[in-house]
């Protein structure tokens, strides 16, 4: 039998975007000498490898991809009434029916406290349904890692495999301005992207592996300034959401450097190589509200998007794993400027 190489997965967040990162778990899925030993993931990341996690503890690889569909399915189901869908009703694009727009400006005027009293979140069905929990604490062969941030003290949380649980799900994901704050043990919780989109941490330090590869679903760049109220809203969220990344690479790139040039040693981290599919190609072309797109043309052409991109990385990159980082990191040293 043909030695198995490790690696470890960093789901970014990005709401319905993350069916992008489905499509890259279906193809990795799929080659036989790899193997998952660990995940952090936020949002829709988490959601993605809480699903995979609990489909291989089920079955191995075709349980786990047949999980993932069934997930990104149910998600499509229960969204067909949503005011962002994108399908023969809403051709133009997922923020241009009327009801979005009525949407988008109630909740920039009221809290979820005031539009949703009863916090109906239908997203909480879907977790309970397609997930089996107890299997999912059960796995040992992956490492889970789920991050979300503690509204009163700031913290990032990071729950592991074995806390797990629709609710941690939902504070993984839980955007302030649209559903209340999830309340686990008596702790308030939001988005985990505030604090760690997704966070490197437990990869680099609990799980068996060398490599890191990173799937970046929010844009770092954007070839224009943004202008109109909405487009500097959604800056700044992306913003937000990729600053807590780009410290931590940023901070091992220069550890590293440190480490090959004699002035510290941190064995664990010189050894670490970070690899990256990035999404930004196709999101820096989608509106904020397209992350509320669940219609099933739109979902199915995301992660078919995220199969081609695996398939280009794993051509590309598959050879240097264990060997070498792929990530351009002269590019991420750049991002301070001083």
């Amino acid at each position: 039998m043909a030695k198995k190489t490790n690696i470890t997965l960093a789901l970014q967040g990005g709401g319905a975007h993350g069916a992008f990162t489905w499509g890259v778990l279906d193809r990795l899925l799929e080659e036989a000498d790899l193997r998952i030993t660990g995940m952090s993931g936020t949002s829709a990341g988490a959601m993605n490898a809480a699903v995979l996690t609990d489909g291989f503890e089920q079955g191995g690889t075709d349980s786990a991809k047949e999980k993932l569909h069934n997930f990104w399915k149910a998600m499509s189901d229960f969204g067909s009434f949503s005011p962002y869908q994108s399908d023969l009703f809403n051709p133009g694009w997922s923020g241009w029916s009327p009801m979005s727009i009525w949407f988008d400006t109630v909740s920039r005027v009221a809290s979820p406290y005031q539009f949703n009293p009863f916090n109906v979140n239908p997203l909480k069905r879907v977790l309970e349904n397609t997930i089996d929990y107890d299997c999912l604490r059960r796995c040992d062969s992956i490492r889970l890692y789920i991050s979300a941030t503690n509204v009163r003290t700031n913290r990032l949380r990071i729950f592991t495999s074995r806390e797990v649980s629709p609710e941690v799900l939902l504070a993984s994901a839980c955007l302030p301005e649209l559903h209340h704050a999830v309340e686990i043990d008596g702790a308030a919780y939001w988005d985990g992207g505030y604090m760690g989109n997704p966070t490197l941490e437990p990869l680099l330090h609990n799980c068996h592996s060398s490599d890191v590869l990173i799937i970046q679903l929010n844009p770092t760049e954007r070839g224009t300034i943004p202008q109109t109220a909405i487009e500097i809203a959604e800056r700044q969220r992306e913003i937000t959401l990729n600053s807590s990344l780009m410290r931590e690479i940023r901070n091992i790139v220069y550890i590293n450097r440190a480490v090959e040039q004699g002035d510290m040693t941190a064995p664990r981290l010189a050894k670490i190589y970070l690899h990256q599919i990035s999404a930004q190609e196709i999101t820096r072309d989608l509106s904020a509200a397209s992350k509320f797109d669940t219609s099933w043309s739109f979902l199915t052409r995301l992660k078919q998007q995220g199969r081609e991109h695996a398939e280009a990385w794993l051509r590309r990159n598959k050879r240097h794993l264990t060997k070498k980082t792929t990530l351009p990191l002269h590019e991420w040293e750049d991002y301070l400027d001083y």
